[in-house]
Formats: C-alpha cells, structure tokens, sequence
C-alpha cells in the first residue's frame, strides 16, 4: 500500500504559481527589498545584535557628553540616548524578531543623528 506521493498534488502547485506572479509583479518596490533583506539576516541575527551593541556604544553613547558639554543641549539628550540604548539590548536579548531588532537600530541612528543636527546647526 503506498500511501506516500512523491509529487506535489495539482492545486498546490497551481496555487503556488499565481501567489508568486502577484507578488512579483506588486512587490518590486524600495520597502519589500529591504524587508526581503531584513529576512535574509535572520541567521545572522547574533551578529547584528552585537553589531548595535558595539556600534552604539561606540559613537552614540558619547553624544550627550559632547552635546550637554559643548552646546549646552538638555539633560532629555541622554535619557532619550540610554532608552534607545537599553531598548535596543531588551529587543536583541528578549528574543524579538530580525525585523525589530533592525528597526530598533535604525531608528536610534535616525535619533541619534537628528540631535546631533538639531543642536550643531
């Protein structure tokens, strides 16, 4: 008695082929490729987590030293550095997904950046 089958039944195969012509010819826009590429990254997903540890520790924690110091910016510059900065280790240390821990990251850039334009210009 074989009950195993080796092929795939008809329907799921025509049901699969529609699905990828709709998604070609909808999905070729800037927001699907870098969500394509944030799912691409999901093995590596340590290694971004350590990257944003690294790389923030390194260039935004320092920020609101040099701004409080120099350009004499409030003390919300560093309580809005350490909740991006403790968020961003909560997202990678809580098991969430590559999607957020990217976006977190990105997000503490796009902050991090905007204040040091906002107090220097």
């Amino acid at each position: 008695m074989a009950t195993l089958k080796i092929n795939a039944p008809e329907w799921t195969a025509a049901n699969t082929n529609t699905v990828n012509t709709a998604n070609t010819k909808a999905g070729n826009n800037t927001w699907n490729k870098l969500m394509a590429f944030a799912d691409s990254q999901a093995p590596n997903k340590t290694v971004w987590f350590m990257f944003s540890l690294v790389s923030q520790g390194v260039l935004f924690l320092p920020v609101p030293a040099f701004l409080l110091y120099y350009y004499n910016a409030p003390i919300a510059v560093l309580a809005v550095t350490l909740v991006l900065f403790f968020a961003n280790i909560i997202a990678g240390m809580g098991g969430s997904g590559i999607r957020t821990l990217l976006g977190f990251f990105a997000f503490s850039v796009l902050v991090h950046i905007t204040m040091l334009l906002v107090f220097m210009l």
